[in-house]
């Protein structure tokens, strides 16, 4: 104890062991403890610029459905049908609370409910599909959007555990979300004994899920602990140490809520003791110590009795919501002190009582891409713009949920395409560089294990992976013959050669020795993102001197000008722009349908396709049909990375899980829409990574049969962050590049025809070796390119039709042009 104590008072960083012997800390120890505690969130509440300030959200509490599909011990919030007027409170009800919360000066809707009922309860589905809604979480958003559009209070929502889809699909209409952790104890589910058993959603490994998720998609979420309930300290020590985890590699952790257990009548646990509040105060001070000053730390103020002063000196910053209007329905038999009373009890201990919105305001002054612009205009109406705080005297009123109409605005670096090749980029990196992609260490120790090296595989099974090669190619993808596989990916010199002989007859077999081309544009049409793809060196913050975006003209202005020159296709890919209407993406196909009818549009990755789907609160099928409808004729396969979410984490924050990926370009591929297949490799993959990758291709292409070609993309580090982070290794060798050509032609025989090899990033060199060792395309002309030479790749951003034949005739070969499909190309058509 003496040991710890001593350590946390220096500074130190406390490991597990150290932060269990602190949660028994009792009497002196406790005080010193606490002192401790107390510190630390001086500190960080000075640096946050409001010394002395505890905080809390006034908010009305509307308890949409007390249905729910779990069975908790401890709860006397859900219950069955029976006991309910009403499955649902009904929209009007939802805003008479909301209203009547306004009218009082609340600012927060919160939406509690149970978890996904209607899986559990006819009544709760019967109801939905009588109002309307495929889902709870569909009525949910839609009565969010009545409280933004009719009261003007702010929803945080808490509907359980939710999917990426499902984050990214509320995130519009809600500043804030939350979903308690508990407990990280799997035996308190797992076990018949345990409070959680025969409650699906408090897996703790599915609900650790839901917090990285929420990362992912970026949104300011509350999670937290619920002490007391069977845990032992080294499993609440865990629950906080995995919490750290998420926070450290997203940023996204908003409050962390330490709630001790207090018995309930009526329920499995009623002869459970309560948590004692000495072990509640030992808790809060611990989660401070582990997290540092400038987490937010929470404790209820009803569940407490009258130790307000014990828990200040814990460590906590915030006391949460508190409602002048609603119960807490959760804890109907302990009342929410009153707000006069919170603050005159929080000055006794010398701190002002001061009233935040129910985003934390240090999301609400960062803004995008925390907070969607949909909801700017609400958050805006209620914060002080110097502070983030609540303005205490605002009374919400109803906004429009919609987009600002000058949301999305052409300019900046319109002439980037092709200034890059000549004035080049202004800096090496975003302006944001140090926050965007999170914490560094955090990516680098991850990174370690996706980088660790094969075993080194024995010559029999280089040798075998060789013959399998040329009698049955696509059999090396069963597990059978991983291998072997594993063998030939890592292999080179003579090995190597044969391989690149094998492919190459392969590809002639398949496609015969003609080169392929196509004549196109690509036309990238904003670059401005906050996704924070620590690869990506073409993402730019909307201020960024490099940054732009491009209107419907003037995209429609580069297709006609594509067309006269002779081009078939314009690629369409783009930043993942917040200001970015939901009707954008539409609007710019049928606007280079309108002035080139025959131009074949291949447009928006399955990243771009999801965000938009979400943004327009539309499925991913239906936004693809509106699409198609609109003239999208394909779409590429990009934001594939490496189809392994371990490895898409480094690189992406997991921005896009594989799981979405495969869906999207499924969906695609059944909706009559093909697409492309791509890798990127050469940065923290190594080739179990890469064999992954093609099984899943080969998988989706066996149901599919959609992807019209692989195309290989090597890292082009230069100017990617990661590799400026020094965690990415400086991109694919030029064995690897080889292997990973030829390979994608062993592998994907039979099911992929077309290998295309991308001189942008290889180079003429490159690619003529590519072309000698299974690949048949060299892609387009492109006329300009942004992405690739942002990154720093050397190659330009364009080349003639006449050098992509002088390339094939270097390679020994004829050339000759395609269309997007792979159909011959027809002069007179065009």
């Amino acid at each position: 104890m003496r040991r710890a104590l001593r350590r946390a008072a220096d500074g130190r960083t406390i490991d597990q062991s150290e932060a269990t012997v602190l949660l028994s800390a009792r009497g002196a120890a406790l005080d010193e403890l606490l002192a401790i505690a107390g510190g630390i969130r001086d500190a960080g509440l000075l640096t946050a610029g409001r010394p002395g300030v505890v905080t809390y959200s006034k908010k009305v509490f509307i308890p949409l459905t007390r249905l729910c599909r779990d069975r908790c011990h401890y709860c006397t919030f859900a219950t069955v049908p029976h006991k309910v007027d009403s499955p649902f409170l009904s929209r009007e009800e939802v805003v008479a609370i909301a209203a009547a919360g306004a009218a009082q000066g609340c600012k927060e809707a919160l939406f509690t409910l149970g978890d996904r009922p209607e899986e559990r309860w006819a009544a709760a589905a019967e109801w939905l599909d009588a109002a309307g809604y495929s889902s709870t979480l569909d009525y949910v958003r839609a009565c969010a959007i009545a409280v933004l559009e009719e009261t003007g209070l702010l929803p945080h929502l808490n509907p359980g555990v939710l999917s990426w889809a499902d984050i990214q699909r509320l995130k519009p209409v809600a500043p804030s979300m939350g979903m308690m952790l508990e407990t990280t104890a799997t035996r308190l589910w797992s076990e018949p004994s345990g409070p959680h058993y025969g409650s699906p959603d408090k897996e703790p490994a599915v609900r650790l899920r839901v917090l990285a998720d929420a990362g992912r998609v970026g949104v300011p979420f509350t999670t937290g602990l619920l002490i007391g309930i069977g845990e032992t300290p080294e499993e609440r020590v865990d629950a906080l140490f995995e919490i750290r985890h998420s926070a450290r590699e997203f940023g996204h952790i908003q409050e962390v809520i330490i709630q001790n257990f207090r018995a309930k009548p009526d329920t499995a646990m009623r002869g459970i003791p309560d948590a004692e509040l000495d072990d509640l105060a030992a808790t809060i001070a611990v989660a401070r110590i582990v997290f540092g000053p400038k987490m937010r730390i929470q404790a209820p103020p009803n569940l407490i009795g009258s130790e307000y002063a014990l828990l200040l000196r814990s460590g906590i910053d915030d006391w949460g919501g508190v409602s002048p209007v609603t119960p807490d329905h959760v804890n109907p038999e302990r009342p929410w002190p009153a707000i006069s009373e919170l603050a005159a009890q929080s000055a006794a201990s010398g701190f002002t009582l001061a009233e935040r919105l129910t985003i934390y305001p240090e999301y609400v002054r960062r803004g995008v891409p925390w907070l969607d612009p949909r909801l700017a205009a609400h958050v805006a109406a209620l914060a002080d713009p110097a502070t983030g705080m609540a303005i205490e005297d605002a009374r919400p009123v109803g906004l429009p949920w919609q987009e600002p109409d000058d949301s999305y605005v052409a300019g900046g670096r319109t002439e980037l395409f092709a200034e890059v090749d000549t004035v080049g980029r202004t800096g090496d990196r975003r302006t944001d560089f140090d926050s965007v992609y999170g914490g560094w260490d955090e990516v680098a120790t991850h990174a370690v294990s996706t980088s660790a090296g094969l075993a080194v595989t024995g010559s029999s099974d280089l040798l075998a992976g060789l013959q399998l090669a040329s009698s049955d190619p696509a059999a090396l993808l069963l597990p059978e013959h991983e291998a072997k596989a594993l063998a030939l990916l890592e292999s080179d010199g003579a090995a190597l050669d044969q391989l690149a002989r094998i492919a190459d007859d392969l590809r002639r077999d398949v496609v015969g020795d003609d080169v392929t081309y196509v004549v196109n544009r690509n036309i990238n049409f904003t670059n401005v993102c906050y996704v924070g793809c620590r690869f990506c060196a073409f993402a730019q913050r909307e201020r960024d001197a490099d940054a732009y975006r491009l209107s419907v003209d003037q995209v429609a202005d580069r297709a006609e000008e594509a067309w006269k020159v002779g081009a078939t296709e314009v690629c369409m890919q783009g930043g993942i722009d917040p200001m970015m209407p939901a009707t954008g993406y539409a609007d710019l196909v049928r606007a280079i349908k309108k002035r080139v009818p025959d131009m074949h549009v291949h447009a928006f990755s399955p990243m771009e396709v999801v965000t938009a789907a979400s943004k327009a609160g539309v499925s991913v099928r239906d936004w693809l049909t509106e699409l198609r409808e609109a003239g999208l004729d394909t779409i590429p396969g990009t934001a594939a990375e490496i189809l392994d979410d371990d490895v898409r984490w480094v690189l992406t924050k997991g921005k896009l899980p594989a799981s979405a990926w495969i869906d999207v370009v499924s969906t695609a591929h059944d909706l009559g829409i093909r697409s492309s297949a791509t890798m990127m490799y050469g940065h923290v993959d190594h080739p179990r990574h890469w064999l992954g990758h093609f099984r899943v291709l080969a998988d989706i292409q066996d149901r599919t049969g959609g992807f019209t070609e692989f195309v290989a993309l090597p890292f082009i580090h230069t100017n990617a962050p990661i590799y400026l982070a020094g965690i990415a290794r400086a991109g694919a060798t030029w064995r690897e590049n080889r292997a990973v050509h030829a390979m994608a032609r062993v592998l994907l025989h039979g099911r992929i025809s077309n290998v295309q090899c991308s001189w942008v990033k290889l180079g003429d060199d490159g690619t003529i070796a590519m072309l000698n060792g299974g690949a048949n395309d060299l892609g387009g002309t492109l006329m300009e390119e942004t992405i690739s030479r942002m990154a720093g790749s050397e190659f330009g951003s364009a080349r003639t039709v006449e050098e992509l034949r002088a390339v094939a005739a270097a390679a020994g070969r004829p050339a000759r042009q395609r269309s997007t499909t792979y159909t011959p190309f027809v002069a007179a058509a065009h």
